[in-house]
This record gives structure tokens, C-alpha cells and sequence, in this order.
């Protein structure tokens, strides 16, 4: 009965080994893959989470800003459509802004006579 109890013994001895090694390599594996992984992420130049959501709260408020501009724009010109229809639509067929100054004509240099030789 002896024997068969130093048996058991031995084998609950060489199984609690085997399962701290495999715990060991487990680790060891787990580690090289978490390196393995750091380094790909670091080759890959990502962004940090917290630039990231900087930068996209920044483009929201262009966005926003833009879209009211462009409702301010839309508002002016419609009052200056309603204000002087006749001096806004001749002022696009002529290609200028209404109330604007006509531009002057471009005058050209003298040219000087040519050396007689």
C-alpha cells in the first residue's frame, strides 16, 4: 500500500511540475507576442486616441461654423436681392458687386522710339 501511495505522490509531484512549466511558457509566449504586437503598432505610426478626438472635435466646429456662415451669406444675399433688385442684376451682368466702383481702364507704358543707328 506504500508503494501505491509513494506512486501517487510522485505523479501529483511531476503533474504540479508540468503545470508550472506550461504556466512558465505560457507567460513567456504571452510576452513575446505583446512585444511582437508593440512593435508592429509603433511601425505603424497610429494616432493616439486623444489627438484623435482633439482633432475631430476641432473639424465638428469648422463644420458648424461653416454651415452658419453659409446661412449668413444666404440671408445677406437675399436682402440684397429684395433691397435693390435692379443695381443687383445689372451689377452680375456687368460681372461686378452692386454699389461697386467700375474698374479703372489699364493704361499702357509709352513705348520709346527705337535707337537710330
Amino acid at each position: 500500500m506504500q508503494s501505491r501511495a509513494r506512486i501517487l505522490e510522485d505523479l501529483a509531484k511531476v503533474t504540479t511540475g508540468a503545470v508550472s512549466t506550461l504556466a512558465g511558457i505560457k507567460s513567456e509566449i504571452e510576452g513575446l507576442v505583446r512585444q511582437q504586437l508593440e512593435r508592429l503598432l509603433a511601425d505603424m505610426d497610429l494616432v493616439p486616441r486623444d489627438e484623435f478626438d482633439a482633432v475631430k472635435a476641432m473639424a465638428a466646429k469648422a463644420r458648424g461654423e461653416q454651415e452658419a456662415l453659409h446661412k449668413r451669406v444666404k440671408a445677406l444675399e437675399g436682402r440684397a436681392k429684395t433691397k435693390s433688385p435692379g443695381r443687383a442684376a445689372s451689377a452680375k451682368k456687368s460681372g461686378r458687386a452692386a454699389g461697386a466702383k467700375p474698374a479703372r481702364p489699364r493704361t499702357t507704358k509709352r513705348q520709346r522710339p527705337a535707337p537710330k543707328a
